[in-house]
Formats: C-alpha cells, structure tokens, sequence
C-alpha cells in the first residue's frame, strides 16, 4: 500500500490492522450473484476488493452468492467471471461457491438449533410478516417458537428429506422480536424450495439465506474484512451474532461503503431485465446499459471505468455521480491511446471540378497528432468526395469557418478546396457541392503558404466503405429514473439512431472493439457481435466532447 498516496476510510483500517499485527494478510471476496450481469455498480466492489487485497499481497475470492436456483443460470456465471478478468483482475484458484458449504452450513444451523437459538416455524410466509411487526411496533413471537429442540432439530432434518413442500415451513433464528433493528426480528435461514440447483443439480431441496450463507462462507474462508455496500450496514447485527453464536476459527469484520450510483442509469436487475423482457434494449450486453458486458461491447475500456471508480471515492455518504465523469475517464483513456481515422456519419457530395475524373493519390495522414511512433496512413483522395453535411451552410454567418458559397477549407491532410456551386433537389434540399482545389496546397508538399481558418475530415466516394454507425446516447432522460413511478416513462427515445455512414478504407481492417477516433466526431470501434470486416459496423463510445454538460447542471441546480 502506497504511504504517499492519502488512504480512504476502508484503506486505512486495512493499513491499522497490518500494522498492528491484527491480521499478516489481508484476504477480501467479492461476492455476485449469478442472476444477471455485473453492471457500473459491481465496478466499485470490484475494485475494492480485489484492489486492497494486491496492495497488500493478500488474496481476493470469487465467490458466487448462489443461495437462489431458479433465478441463476451458466450464462451469468460465464459473463461475471469474463467481466472481472477484462477489469484486469484474477482470483487465482481462489473460485467457490456458496454451495460449496451447503453441508457444513446445514451443520452449522443443526447447531443453533441445538443451542436454542434456531426453531422451525410453520407460518405462511403472509403470517410471518404480519408478525414481525413495523418500524413502529414490535413483532409478536410465532406460536411454534418454543417447540422443543427435538421438535425442530426433527421437523429440519425432514425438511432436508424432501418431506415438505414448498413454503411449509422455514427455520429461523431465534433472536428478538422487538428489537428495532428488524433483520434481527427472527430472521429467516432456511426456506424449502423444490428446485435444480445450477451447481449442486437435486442435492438439495432446502436453501440458506444470503445473511446466514454469506456470514459463514466469510468465515469458513478467512476473509480479514468483509467490505459490503451500506445497504448491509443494518445486517451487520446479524452477521455479528451469527459469529458470536458459532464462534468459528476465523471471524472477519464487515465494512460498509456508499455505492456507486450513475447519473442517467439504473442498476436494479429486475429492471435492466424488464428492458430486456420488453424488447426496449437487445439484451444484458446492449452498448446503452449499465453492465459492464454492455460497456466493453460500446467501447468503453477497462482502465477507464477503474478510474472512474477511483474518482469517485470510497467514503460513507451516499452520491449520485455525473455521467460526465464517466465520459471524461474514457476520454482521457481513450485520447492517448487511439489512432485517427476519417468517417464521415450524415454525407454530402463534393465534386472537385479541376480535379481529372480519373485519378486516384494516395495522401499520408497521421495516425496520431501527439504519437508520431504511431505513424502514418495511406488515404485515396478523388474527384468525388463526400465531407459530414454539417460542415457546409449556404447562409452562414460571419464566424463560421467550414464551406460556404466562396468559402475555403481545408480538407484534413490533403488540400484547399473553394465551393463554387450549390447543387438542390426538386425540395431545394442541397444535395451537391461543385468545388475546385488548389493543387498548390497539398498537405505537408504544398508550395502554397496560403492558409485558411478552417479544416474538415472528408472521404473519397469511390474508395470510402458504406456501413452503419450507432449513435449510442443516455438510456434514460432523468439523471434518477428510480424517481418517477414508472421508470420506463424516463426511458430516451433518442438513445439510438443509425445513420448510413462512409468510412475511409483502413477502418475495415480494426478488430471487433478496437477504439478510434473519427476525426472531429468522437470515439468508435467496430461493434464485437455484429461487425465484421466484409459488413462493418461501428457504435459511438462517446463524443468528443459533453454535450449534456449543460443538461446536467440545469438538473443539478434543480435538484438543489
């Protein structure tokens, strides 16, 4: 661990207990379930726990939390174990499951049970929580919680056996009713459910709760500091007294943090699956989602979202973070590291009328305009050219420094060229530039000092590729979609839009996610299921620069 670097919270207690000698090494877990995809939010957890843990050459586990069959699957399971190694992290051999315990956790509610402190109840799951009570009255005890030991200790070994069906009865453990705290209110540890187990097939028909499998697969482990966001912070309680009640070899200590929540997303599974459900997003690894499936297939990279994370902070207090931060992270990562290319996404015509019909040059442009190791490029450059339809404006005002009628450019690494006639349609939308050149001016060769204030990317119309580009955008258009009723009624209409693009010839030949910069446009890569070199197709990472910079503060200064 850095001495130089100032310490959270969670990184200063880790740092007390080495030095201490409370503990000579640090072993965390990061615990998913295998129920969906890992999203923004596991990033954080991710990066804590495997973070503090190489800091100090300890140990991380990969545990799956699988205490729920019929909600998990193989395929969450291949997907989070794909997530947390493209994050650049590695559990080693140190991969388990809480149904690895499944025997010894049975033995260890045997024990309550044996103590006094677990009963087999036999309320309907309605009447269990009617008696718990509120946050203002206090539980009532279930009639069968004095049955005796060998009542209980028989009723649990026959749920084990398949005796009951589903919902009959459940163990609990055997607290207080009136506690505040209401994870302390008898909590239930066993509930019967009559389902294929993803990892243990019918072994088992009775399944321990996340509390009770969680704590214990902590301590049959050895983790040191069992680091959970806040919403655990209440179950703490009953993490503790499950240790202090069996009182295993090694007892670690939980620790909570604030999450990580993202402007303009959602992190609920069930909802992210609802959006799949309905068909509002293609699937968990949708380049609009939060997942982190969805965020390397639009691009993003991994070492963007881990500083990301580490803008963010690990602190105490709950904080709702601008996708703007997110975007800059990816804009630096990404601002170093990737090549130049020309694309041109909303195309309009230019013809070069002093240019010969049929020639073909071959310009050299720069890979990269801070990284000369990175190169150069051959581009085709024609008589017929195609340059983004934005960058020309018939009536254009005194500041505006792309085509116009008379006007001059630039075209990037090649030549000036002047617009000499506008060409319309029937409608009178222009479809057509006739423009001249200057051969003069070539980029780099010119004999011309002549230059001009603006300069535009463009694409030769024989030699430019046709392919489909995703214009990615905010799934949502509330910065908190949780906060109206209906969370669908925040969803942005405008989340996608495909539009006909022509790209120069070399983008063909990039790698499914391999990130490049369309000059003036943002960032791209060719998309990892559908694209291919014979059919590119690209999607939009991220602009080039925050053009909902403005949206969001508006919305912060009305949030107060």
């Amino acid at each position: 661990m850095n001495d130089a670097e100032p310490r959270d919270f969670i990184r200063q207690i880790i740092h007390d207990d080495l030095e201490s000698g409370k503990h000579a090494e640090i072993v965390t877990r990061f615990p998913p379930e295998p129920n969906g995809y890992l999203h923004i939010g596991h990033v954080m957890s991710i990066c804590l726990n495997f973070g503090v843990a190489e800091e100090t050459d300890g140990r991380t586990y990969l545990r799956y939390d699988d205490t729920n069959p019929g909600k998990e699957d193989e395929e969450y399971v291949e997907a989070i174990e794909r997530d947390v190694r493209w994050l650049g992290f590695d559990w080693g051999d140190r991969l388990t499951h809480a149904s690895d315990y499944f025997e010894r956790l049975y033995e260890d509610a045997e024990t309550l049970i044996r103590k006094g402190l677990a009963y087999v109840d036999s309320l309907s799951a309605d009447e269990i929580r009617a008696y718990r009570g509120s946050l203002t009255e206090a539980g009532r005890n279930s009639p069968h919680r004095d049955r005796s030991v060998e009542e209980n200790l028989g009723l649990f070994r026959r749920m084990r056996a398949g005796a009951f069906g589903d919902g009959e009865h459940v163990l609990r453990a055997k607290i207080d009713m009136a506690s505040p705290n209401m994870n302390l209110r008898d909590p239930t540890l066993y509930r019967i459910r009559h389902v294929p187990h993803q990892h243990t097939g019918d072994t088992w028909c009775i399944y321990p709760m996340y509390d009770f499998a969680h704590t214990l697969s902590d301590a049959y482990e050895a983790i040191t500091h069992s680091l959970c966001t806040l919403e655990f912070e209440d179950h703490r309680p009953l993490y503790d007294w499950l240790l202090e009640q069996l009182e295993p070899p090694h007892r670690p200590r939980q620790i909570e943090f604030s999450r990580l929540n993202l402007a303009y997303t959602i992190t609920s599974k069930r909802k992210l699956a609802a959006l799949i459900e309905n068909h509002e997003v293609s699937g968990w690894d949708d380049p609009r989602m939060p997942t982190i499936a969805g965020m390397r297939r639009r691009g993003y990279p991994a070492a963007a979202l881990r500083d990301f994370v580490k803008r963010g902070g690990v602190t105490k207090k709950d904080k709702l973070i601008e996708m703007g931060v997110l975007e800059n992270s990816v804009r630096e990562v990404l601002g170093e590291r990737a090549e130049r290319r020309m694309a041109v996404l909303r195309p309009l015509k230019v013809v070069l009328t002093n240019y010969p019909g049929d020639k073909t040059e071959t310009l050299e442009a720069m890979n990269h305009p801070n990284r000369p190791e990175l190169g150069v490029r051959e581009v085709p450059f024609t008589r017929e050219l195609y340059i983004e339809h934005d960058d020309f404006m018939e009536d254009a005002p005194r500041k505006f420094f792309r085509l116009k009628p008379g006007g001059e450019v630039r075209l990037r690494s090649a030549y000036i060229i002047r617009c000499d006639e506008v060409i319309k349609d029937g409608q009178q939308n222009v479809v057509e530039l006739r423009c001249s050149y200057d051969p003069e001016t070539r980029s780099g060769t010119g004999t011309s000092d002549r230059k001009v204030k603006g300069t535009i990317h463009w694409v030769s119309a024989v030699h430019g590729v046709h392919a489909p580009v995703r214009l990615y955008d905010r799934l949502f258009t509330l910065p908190d979609p949780n906060a109206v009723e209906d969370f669908r009624a925040a969803l942005n209409p405008d989340s996608l839009e495909v539009v006909d693009a022509v790209l120069e010839p070399s983008l063909t030949a990039l790698s499914p996610g391999e990130a490049v910069q369309f000059e003036r446009l943002g960032y791209f890569c060719p998309d990892e299921r559908d694209s291919s070199p014979q059919k590119p197709v690209f999607n939009r990472i991220v602009t080039l620069r925050d053009s909902w910079a403005k949206i969001e503060k508006q919305a912060m200064q009305e949030r107060g």
